[in-house]
């Protein structure tokens, strides 16, 4: 078990135009473990979505722009559930993770610091102002803390349409981001938006790559890539990238903001265009000894998948992390409470042991007038796995599938950060769960939702 954190310290058309090409699996050469049954930690926060609009009004059609004009619920001092957070809720997030005392070696933050506006509503200068001003704010609390940041597809204006080559907003972050970031990285960064930089751990000689993808080159929205083989040469890069961390046994963590696979709340929709998604997915496959996880936001709810290759063996866990943000569209009926998470891992190897979930009930906070930060769970405690491995994850997606599975009923919980309990996810939405947790290529995934495979 992990350590507990409380005390813890239409294939022919795709292979054209996206230029997929077939990947073989490459083996990772076993490297000497040193420091057995030690663990490091590391923070992930994500869609912080500031709304500086955000005050309390009599009038709750204008408490906040980001909620267009509807109303908000029961709007309070730490936010409402119709809006994108005001800044005291981003505040009472990096206050409760530096008051915590973990000891973290880094962070990785996956994107979008402005608010769910329309378009005409922000500017390219109120973008950069908006990244500008949540970067500002986790320099303030972690002064001398690592930080390895994605780019959002709110993190660009227009929204969702990031461009292929050196821009103004690109330059922004890639000034912005400098105390984090080599000259290396910086480059790459300014230029298309994504980079690659080691971390390296004081306590083993293994060498760690953060890999920052700019995924939102492959969102499906993005009318800038239509059509594009490779957007940027991101896949180019990526997939060089890959092979020299195999030459020289590196380990590496993918982030990105926009996630791979299909969406677990719809059926049948990748979050990027389906061409880019299976590109990804083969690629992710051939480097899965060397990848040591995957890290995404985007999606706003806690959700796991997993890669299987070919065969169907699990090679790689991913997770998407939920948001900090607790806005909902008004058309939906659930949202999330913000949530914070903090990972544990193996620094001899870099894999994954244990992840704690933080989380605020908003209702609560706004009640008492105070941000009252939680553990929500553990995730080995809660589900009965020894660790954050593949093969762990797939064993506890295989009790998933009983129908009467508690652990399912404790997954769907903290899909939504506890937003209410009285939600449950059955026949229709438990398919749509599973398949989008367990297959994440079209093929397979098509199998699952018409019943050939769950």
């Amino acid at each position: 078990m992990g350590i507990d954190c409380r005390w813890s310290s239409l294939l022919p058309i795709l292979l054209f135009h996206c230029g997929w090409h077939n990947y073989s699996p490459v083996s990772a050469v076993p490297r000497h473990r040193t420091l057995e049954g030690s663990v490091e930690q590391f923070w992930h926060v994500s869609d912080l979505h500031l709304d500086a609009t955000y005050h309390l009004v009599s009038d709750h059609t204008k408490v906040c722009a980001s909620s267009k004009g509807k109303n908000a619920s029961e709007p309070g001092i730490y936010g409402d559930f119709m809006c994108d957070s005001p800044h005291q809720l981003i505040l009472s997030a990096l206050n409760y993770m530096k008051q915590s005392q973990q000891r973290a070696s880094f962070m990785i933050w996956t994107g979008d610091s402005s608010p769910h506006v329309p378009v005409k509503e922000l500017s390219t200068e109120t973008v950069i102002n908006y990244i500008d001003n949540v970067t500002s704010t986790i320099l303030n609390f972690f002064p001398d803390f690592q930080v390895f940041p994605a780019l959002g597809n709110h993190d660009y204006w227009p929204q969702d349409q990031l461009p292929v080559s050196a821009n103004q907003i690109y330059a922004a972050v890639a000034k912005l981001w400098r105390p984090w970031l080599t000259d290396e990285a910086i480059s790459t960064l300014n230029k298309g938006g994504f980079y690659s930089q080691i971390y390296q751990s004081q306590t083993t000689q293994q060498p760690l790559r953060i890999i920052s993808l700019n995924t939102n080159l492959y969102y499906s929205p993005n009318q800038v890539t239509v059509n594009m083989t490779d957007p940027a040469n991101q896949f180019e890069w990526l997939e060089d990238t890959l092979e020299s961390s195999f030459q020289k046994n590196e380990k590496v963590y993918i982030i990105a903001h926009v996630p791979i696979g299909y969406l677990p709340y719809v059926r049948n929709v990748t979050a990027m265009r389906k061409c880019y998604n299976e590109r990804l997915v083969m690629l992710f496959r051939k480097y899965s000894s060397i990848i040591a996880g995957q890290f995404y936001g985007h999606i706003h709810r806690d959700s796991l998948m997993v890669l299987l290759d070919e065969k169907g063996i699990p090679v790689n866990s991913l997770f998407v992390a939920p948001a900090v943000t607790p806005i909902k569209n008004f058309l939906h009926v659930d949202s999330n409470n913000p949530g914070i998470r903090l990972y544990q891992y193996d620094p001899s190897d870099y894999s994954l042991k244990d992840l704690c979930q933080y989380f605020l009930n908003l209702t609560e906070a706004n009640i008492e007038k105070k941000p009252i930060w939680k553990l929500e769970y553990i995730m080995t405690n809660t589900y009965g796995i020894q660790n954050l491995q593949p093969e762990s994850l797939y064993g506890l997606v295989k009790k998933f599938k009983d129908s009467h599975s508690d652990q399912f009923k404790s997954y769907y919980k903290h899909y939504i950060v506890s937003y209410d309990s009285s939600y449950v996810c059955e026949e229709y939405c438990k398919t749509t769960q599973m398949c989008a947790i367990q297959y994440l290529d079209e093929a397979s995934y098509t199998d699952c939702i018409t019943g050939g495979v769950l």
